[in-house]
């Protein structure tokens, strides 16, 4: 049986969510699969079904619009059967001069990297701590942890997320209930299409898979695990920059990301 019998993952048509998805179904967990695009996800939903024998529930919704942000906070809160897991993957980047990006997209990121997955937290807790069972895997960024200039506001959401989630961990600490903050490095994801970002400025050593991301914090969810952090390379730098001082790696980054 698997470990979390039912599984809500955000994000779920594509990229990492996508991934997540796919191994919790291999491994018998029946899905709630959230994203905006209805196509992609009765196609993912399909493809689960017949290859696992799992159910899947379909829910459509855009986590940045507050009714149908509370759609899903409802069915974390009053569903049947019970969430086990919740993954707030769901998330958006941009790269600009802060000044240069108009409000309105700035606000959408912070309603979806931060505000959606703080309700979503506070409702799937609501019920995992009764019932002294469940997980959330919050999916943040490496990018969290130093300032960015040219993606400040993402960078600042995943900063945001990342003390979230260890804050959490801890709140929950021997209640059953774990809180993970997975913190992924360059992935190839549509994501970074979607963020406009450079992709020649960055080595292609680098680069990780979606499932290898996916299979790393499934696995530190289940074992418990305050954070995880895919990839050697992520690691070492995971490392360093606990050492950097903020002068010195603003300046980096904002020559390296204004390029």
């Amino acid at each position: 049986m698997s470990r979390w019998p039912v599984a809500l993952v955000t994000g779920a048509s594509s990229g990492i969510g996508r991934s997540i998805a796919v191994q919790l179904a291999a491994d018998g967990s029946d899905l709630i699969v959230v994203a905006r695009r209805r196509d992609r996800l009765d196609i993912l939903a399909e493809e689960l079904r017949a290859a696992h024998g799992v159910k899947v529930e379909v829910l459509v919704a855009d986590v940045t619009v507050p009714e149908q942000l509370a759609a899903v906070e409802d069915r974390l809160r009053h569903g049947t059967p019970p969430v086990d897991l919740l993954v707030n993957n769901a998330g958006a980047g941009g790269q600009g001069a802060f000044a240069d990006i108009p409000l309105d997209r700035q606000e959408s990121q912070i309603r979806l990297n931060v505000l959606a997955p703080v309700r979503l937290t506070h409702a799937a807790l609501g019920r995992m701590l009764p019932r002294g069972h469940g997980g959330v895997l919050n999916v943040s960024s490496i990018a969290g942890l130093q300032p960015m200039p040219h993606v400040a506001t993402y960078a600042a959401t995943k900063a945001y997320l990342s003390s979230f989630s260890h804050a959490l961990h801890e709140e929950v600490r021997g209640k059953g209930v774990s809180v993970t903050n997975l913190l992924p490095g360059f992935t190839r994801t549509e994501f970074h299409g979607a963020a406009n970002l450079n992709r020649s400025i960055v080595p292609g050593l680098v680069w990780m898979t979606s499932d290898s991301v996916a299979r790393a914090g499934l696995r530190a969810v289940a074992r418990g695990r305050a954070q995880c952090v895919p990839g050697l390379v992520y690691r070492i730098l995971t490392s360093v920059s606990a050492l950097t001082p903020w002068s010195l790696s603003r300046r980096i980054l904002g020559a390296l990301l204004r390029s």
